[in-house]
């Protein structure tokens, strides 16, 4: 039986991160597999993933600030605001050679901060329960409600001229739930020449780093991450006595112990390193929002 775990993998280009699961589960026999956050099939880099009962962290991983590493090109729009989708509009040579760095940065100093943004009309969001990429290739017009994000960084590492393009290699540092090809679609918009995305690498999900991540095809030697030291990297963490951990999984309360939880949300783990689960403040005691499920030792 696989123990439960975190996986870290990095996905190569022309897969979903569907297609990640599913191959995890059959290097590691088991059906009980899950990620934290989808990556588009024309993405790389960096799956969390959850396995057996560490599946139930994933609803703390998947709000985690992400780390991009992009390409972004000037001067064509696409269907799909990237490299997958047909090119729509192309501006001329001249107007593309005329984007001064000046306006290039005070495009990318307009989309930092606390934006709202647009996601893109082939994302993975549901729009009355169905994929709003599935209503797309269905022939629907879809047009998404802009949301709240955060860009904390937004810099250009490298940029090429081409014929009648700019390509601009940059890191991108977002809260959860900013789409890249959209910053790529809005900047060629703000520049008045149009952009989409033709590359994109996920390096970073909060602490956890795809230099740290196995390839696909290694997935059966795989070693996972204990949840306890999985849960250490998202969660503060409130060490419980043995007998407290057994309260825990009993669905009992630590009566007036509130006061040991500085946070919302903590991991309790026990005097053998195992994580219990995840506890919350409840008036003046602690109680538990998700409990691990019991493993044999």
């Amino acid at each position: 039986m696989v123990s439960p775990g975190i996986l870290l993998v990095d996905k190569p280009a022309g897969l979903t991160s569907h297609d990640v699961v599913a191959r995890t589960r059959r290097a590691l026999g088991t059906r009980k597999v899950g990620h934290a956050g989808t990556l588009d099939p024309m993405a790389t880099g960096l799956l969390v993933i959850g396995v057996e009962g560490a599946t139930r962290l994933l609803t703390y991983i998947v709000g985690a600030d992400k780390t991009y590493h992009a390409t972004i090109r000037l001067g064509q729009t696409t269907g799909t605001d990237d490299a997958d989708g047909e090119i729509v509009t192309t501006a001329s040579a001249a107007d593309v050679l005329g984007v001064t760095p000046e306006r290039v940065a005070a495009g990318i100093a307009a989309l930092t901060g606390r934006i709202s943004q647009v996601p893109s009309s082939v994302s993975a969001i549901k729009v009355d329960g169905r994929r709003a990429y599935d209503r797309v290739r269905a022939g629907e017009d879809v047009v998404l409600a802009a949301r709240e994000v955060t860009v904390s960084r937004f810099d250009v590492l490298a940029e090429r001229t081409g014929e009648g393009f700019r390509d601009l290699d940059v890191v991108v540092d977002c809260s959860s739930g900013t789409y890249i090809r959209s910053l790529a679609r809005d900047l060629g918009a703000d520049l008045g020449v149009g952009g989409h995305l033709t590359a994109l690498r996920r390096t970073m999900v909060g602490d956890f780093d795809v230099a740290d991540a196995v390839l696909v095809d290694d997935l059966a030697e795989a070693v996972l991450m204990t949840p306890a030291a999985a849960a250490e990297r998202v969660l503060d963490v409130l060490p419980v006595s043995n007998s407290e951990a057994t309260d825990l999984r009993h669905g009992k309360r630590l009566a007036g112990q509130a006061e040991r939880l500085d946070g919302g949300k903590a991991a309790a783990i026990d005097e053998d390193g195992v994580l219990v689960g995840v506890v919350e403040k409840r008036g003046d005691d602690l109680k538990s929002a998700m409990n691990m499920p019991e493993v044999a030792r």
